[in-house]
């Protein structure tokens, strides 16, 4: 009998950071392996070199070239294996370097590759630095904003948008990695539609039927009918108008005070935002919890997923944590949680394609 647990491929991030030590320690969690069959993009000796640092001596790091040689058993963590480090041992942890730029660039563009082939049914990125890829990616003439802009060059997709995700509170943008300005000026009705057809279609991958899409207006108390801006008349009206007309369930223009409050009470599923911090504020609010009296993060959660791509990306809504890395302290809870996002996602699907 074939093994129904999906297969996930997850990238180590940028070695210098803490994704091998967040990896192994939500990997070290045996009833993970009830749920899929993880298999790490990298290199071995970054996840071995990790291992010591989170105090799991027993996790047995398993080199593998191919899918199919992989075990997929608990205490045991799989890796596909690119021999990324040339010596770890003169590799610095907390530090941009090229060499740990093109290794979690290379974790990346191979995982999207066993995807497209069909060798893994879901794919989850740890933290890159984009500094650090775009420093090794520079004397071959490329450059990459970051994980989003990799998967949509290299599965060849047009239309995309990020959504981030904590818990049942999420957010897709209308723009993410431009100036604030250039932000503004790309609040357009084609863009907007594309954004609320993504987020409808992303909830209904999630097993929500009637999906309630919000539509953050941009400008303070959604223009006030055009004294405070036009945007919320010319362009985000229009696009909600034609997605109603299209039997989507979308809401708005709402005032961006008050949105995410109504959507964080249950009135929403979604919410589609005009631009990168607009979103990403109030995901962060809730999923990252710093503890004043103990100087520690309790809880640094929340998932980053791309919509539009044939394939299933999620994420951890975290950067590299240069910092952290090395001190086994980082809290693997963002990246356990995009697996399991990644898991209702490729469900969802095979739900939907099976109906």
């Amino acid at each position: 009998m074939a093994d129904p647990r999906p297969i996930v491929g997850i990238t180590m991030g940028d070695p210098a950071g803490n994704g091998p030590e967040i990896t192994v320690k939500a990997l070290a969690d045996a009833t993970l392996y009830d749920r899929c069959r993880p298999i790490v993009v990298g290199d071995a000796k970054m996840l071995e070199q990790a291992k010591g640092f989170v105090s799991h001596p027993e996790i047995v790091i398993n080199p593998v070239f191919a899918v199919e040689e992989a075990k997929f058993e608990a205490g045991t963590i799989d890796v596909y294996q690119l021999d990324l480090i040339a010596d770890v041992k003169e590799f610095k942890i907390g530090e941009v370097s090229a060499e740990g730029g093109n290794a979690a660039f290379q974790s990346v563009k191979k995982v999207i590759e066993l995807a497209m082939d069909g060798e893994i049914d879901a794919t989850v990125t740890n933290a890159l630095n984009k500094e650090a890829m775009n420093l090794a990616l520079a004397p071959k003439g490329m450059h990459f904003d970051g994980h989003t802009e990799i998967y949509a060059t290299y599965t060849h997709t047009k239309k995309y948008t990020m959504m981030l995700a904590h818990h049942d509170f999420r957010v897709v943008h209308v723009s993410t990695h431009v100036g604030l300005r250039e932000a503004c000026d790309r609040v357009k009705t084609p863009r907007i539609l594309e954004c609320i057809e993504l987020a409808n279609d992303a909830c209904k991958n999630l097993g929500i039927e009637r999906p309630r899409v919000s539509v953050a207006g941009l400008n303070p108390h959604c223009g006030e009918n055009g004294l405070f801006g036009m945007e919320e008349i010319n362009e985000i009206g229009p696009a909600i108008e034609i997605a109603k007309a299209r039997g989507i369930d979308a809401i708005g223009p709402c005032p961006p005070d008050s949105v995410f409050s109504e959507m964080h009470g249950g009135w929403y599923d979604i919410c589609v935002c005009m631009y990168h911090d607009q979103g990403h504020i109030p995901t962060k609010v809730l999923g990252f919890n710093f503890d004043r009296k103990t100087q520690s993060w309790k809880a640094v959660e929340g998932v980053n997923i791309t919509l539009g791509l044939p394939i299933i990306r999620t994420s951890v809504d975290h950067g590299t944590g240069f910092a952290l890395a090395g001190k086994g302290t980082s809290n693997e809870r963002s990246l356990v949680n995009a697996i399991d996002y990644a898991l209702r996602m490729a469900a969802g699907r095979k739900a939907r394609s099976q109906s």
